[in-house]
């Protein structure tokens, strides 16, 4: 995949997973959202994945409502608890807390890069905000993105990517976790 064409960069991929990863609503989980995931999956060459994604839709009553529901319960609530927690403290080695060291070590980084949350309640580990600074970083300082990579992220995503992978009912989660971790090796 050329991913240095002037149509598609690696910021523009990572605020696109970054988006992939927000509870999905109609308002951008819509025809044009699914165009992008489909054309990013052409482009490298996923015909299996895309093929189960487009059957999948075209089996389901309410594909938004399906995915609203398996996003419930894999990255918000579950019996008896949460599956896949989108939080890197949560599975960071040493530390299984939610906003535990982990968090406050993004939150310093980020502070380095002068990226800043929208609010300050925000947990600064959660998966969509650290796609959305990796997406910053890949525009202007792709020597810090490697040591984000590196050290923040790929420690704690190997984790999660694997309990989504081998919990999630819903092909799309299998789909973005395959992407996310296909774009954030091909940055290291």
């Amino acid at each position: 995949m050329n991913t240095t064409s002037p149509q598609i960069s690696m910021a523009d991929i990572f605020r696109f997973l970054a988006q992939s990863m927000r509870y999905p609503d109609a308002e951008w989980f819509n025809e044009d959202f699914w165009s992008v995931l489909l054309n990013l999956l052409d482009e490298l060459q996923w015909q299996e994945d895309k093929a189960e994604l487009i059957r999948v839709k075209a089996g389901s009553k309410d594909f938004l409502e399906d995915v609203q529901i398996e996003h419930t319960r894999l990255f918000i609530n579950a019996i008896p608890h949460v599956v896949a927690a989108p939080y890197a403290s949560v599975h960071y080695k040493g530390d299984g807390t939610l906003y535990g060291i982990i968090a406050e070590q993004t939150k310093k980084f980020y502070r380095e890069k002068g990226f800043a949350l929208a609010k300050e309640s925000d947990l600064p580990d959660h998966i969509v905000y650290e796609l959305e600074f990796l997406a910053i970083l890949a525009n202007e300082d792709h020597e810090g993105q490697k040591k984000f990579l590196r050290s923040l992220f790929t420690p704690w995503f190997e984790i999660f990517k694997s309990k989504v992978l081998e919990e999630a009912h819903h092909p799309y989660y299998r789909v973005v976790m395959n992407l996310i971790d296909f774009f954030t090796r091909e940055e290291l």
